[in-house]
């Protein structure tokens, strides 16, 4: 099974949730495999701790043109839809950050004075977390380098970690807001999470996601973070969207305070484990739903 924890804006605890879903499927001991897809700000590693096995580059193929063949008829930049060439005269001006790897111009150039070759845009890091009493699990974490403008590949990178995974559950920590990279995330997930707070931000970008969700006609259902804060306004939303609130958290000090000191809220405080597998229970019936009804 693939879950998804996914938000319409930062800061609703998406990652708090996710981690500490793994950490309790692993106490149960589930062969669970949790995967950053957060490239641009991942901070799972910041609550498991792991033990880093290795690195692989994320690479993505630019175009790189042979000046002696090159005779600047300008086919390239014509056929580029993303304005990564531009010819002035009869020189080539390659921008990579602008590239989006199609392999058009090298294609359709009328002389073949165009190659591709790698660039690298990030990493991923596999690594295992291993916690006291608990099954270890493998935490695939992508990275991507500061100042690329393209998170997607790197995106695709960390999510091929479940391609060959054995795990039985794959838990997928999706970047917040509804762009391309949160697309690429949730895809082909058997249920995405939409984890939101009670305040109208909140209720504004859970509504966005709920409709980039159902445009991608995948289940979700919702968690509800310092639930007892704020208005009624998110769960009458979702009362009458026909959405599944799995959990509702209160705004609690002591789950602040673990928080804060970056350790798992199901170790720091008492009953939460209980609390999270209840709701876990209620996600796996949904996303059983979810399949059946395809």
């Amino acid at each position: 099974m693939r879950v998804a924890f996914a938000s319409g804006k930062g800061g609703t605890g998406k990652t708090t949730l996710a981690t500490n879903i793994a950490a309790l499927l692993a106490g149960r001991g589930v062969a669970v495999r949790l995967l950053d897809a957060d490239v641009e700000e991942p901070d799972c590693h910041l609550f498991l701790h792991p033990r880093l096995e290795r690195r692989e580059p994320v690479e993505v193929l630019i175009p790189e043109v042979d000046e002696a063949k090159c005779t600047g008829c300008g086919t390239c930049a014509e056929v580029c839809a993303f304005k990564a060439i531009t010819v002035i005269g009869t020189t080539v001006l390659v921008f990579p950050e602008l590239c989006h790897s199609c392999g058009a111009c090298t294609l359709l150039c009328p002389e073949n004075a165009i190659h591709e070759v790698t660039r690298e845009t990030g990493n991923v890091d596999h690594a295992v977390v291993e916690l006291d009493g608990r099954r270890p699990f493998p935490l695939v974490t992508g990275v991507l380098t500061i100042g690329e403008a393209k998170p997607v590949p790197a995106t695709r990178a960390t999510l091929a970690a479940a391609d060959d995974s054995a795990a039985e559950v794959v838990l997928i920590d999706a970047p917040p807001g509804t762009s391309c990279p949160v697309i690429e995330a949730v895809r082909g997930s058997d249920l995405v999470v939409l984890v939101t707070e009670p305040t109208p931000f909140g209720l504004n970008d859970l509504k966005l996601a709920v409709e980039m969700v159902r445009a991608l006609r995948m289940p979700c259902v919702v968690a509800v973070n310092r639930a007892d804060l704020g208005d009624d306004r998110v769960r009458e939303y979702c009362r009458e969207e026909g959405l599944e609130i799995v959990l509702e958290l209160k705004n609690d000090r002591h789950l602040a305070e673990a928080y804060a000191r970056g350790d798992l809220l199901i170790e720091a405080v008492d009953g939460l484990e209980a609390t999270l597998a209840a709701a876990w229970d209620r996600i796996v019936a949904a996303a059983q739903t979810g399949r059946a009804a395809e």
